[in-house]
């Protein structure tokens, strides 16, 4: 949920409304320079904390034209979330199910113990129980998210490593689930070793069938592998 910020000529451009794709260009620096003021300003106010004024300062965007583009400070979150979800990432590819599931536990691990990234991180998820619109916002990105990440499953399918039909979505949400579990609700340290335990349970989860689709809920792993 980070980026490269740029302002010139911020100013003077203006973004396209939230919620489409946006051009390249001064357009697309413009819309990055915001979003680099909303994380900053999350990261050290949180959202009762963030005003429309503070982004202004901080990008080089002329307040009437945030207000014009993106109305308010929910506006603002809620495009960042949505900008965050335009990136270029793909999920790990290391030729086993293990090796994708546990490198994708460790960028979980690494986002939000890595003092350069984590706080913004977890300020938008913050942002989300106090923003509905940051609460849609947040569930859209990582639903795109995981939507990517089923991948995973399926070149493990295709290798033989698992049976189909199976849920792949709700396979990679159980890989994250305990590491989010401890970072937003009981509030612990996370570290490898948790993710790698987070990832054996999934897989031995996932050959005993618990995310099998149809018929095969249920089935002995045998049965469910014929």
């Amino acid at each position: 949920m980070t980026g490269e910020s740029a302002r010139d000529k911020a100013g003077s451009a203006e973004p396209s409304a939230p919620g489409t794709r946006r051009p390249g260009g001064r357009t697309a620096r413009t819309r990055a320079a915001v979003r680099d003021a909303v994380l900053a300003g999350l990261t050290e106010y949180g959202y009762p904390g963030l005003t429309v004024e503070y982004v202004a300062e901080h990008s080089g965007v002329h307040k009437t034209t945030l207000y014009r583009r993106w109305k308010d400070v929910e506006g603002l979150v809620a495009d960042a979330l949505d900008l965050a979800g335009e990136d270029s990432w793909t999920p790990p590819d290391t030729g086993s199910l293990e090796g994708d599931l546990r490198a994708l536990a460790h960028e979980v691990v690494t986002s939000f113990t890595d003092p350069a990234v984590a706080a913004s991180g977890s300020a938008m998820i913050a942002a989300a129980f106090q923003s509905e619109r940051a609460t849609e916002a947040l569930r859209a990105y990582y639903a795109e998210r995981f939507t990517r990440c089923e991948a995973i499953v399926e070149r493990a399918v295709a290798r033989g490593e698992l049976a189909a039909p199976l849920d792949a979505g709700a396979l990679v949400r159980s890989v994250s689930a305990p590491l989010f579990f401890r970072l937003f609700i009981t509030r612990e340290p996370i570290d490898r070793t948790l993710a790698d335990q987070a990832v054996a349970a999934a897989l031995a989860a996932a050959r005993a069938g618990v995310f099998a689709d149809g018929d095969t809920v249920g089935a002995a792993p045998d049965a469910a592998a014929s």
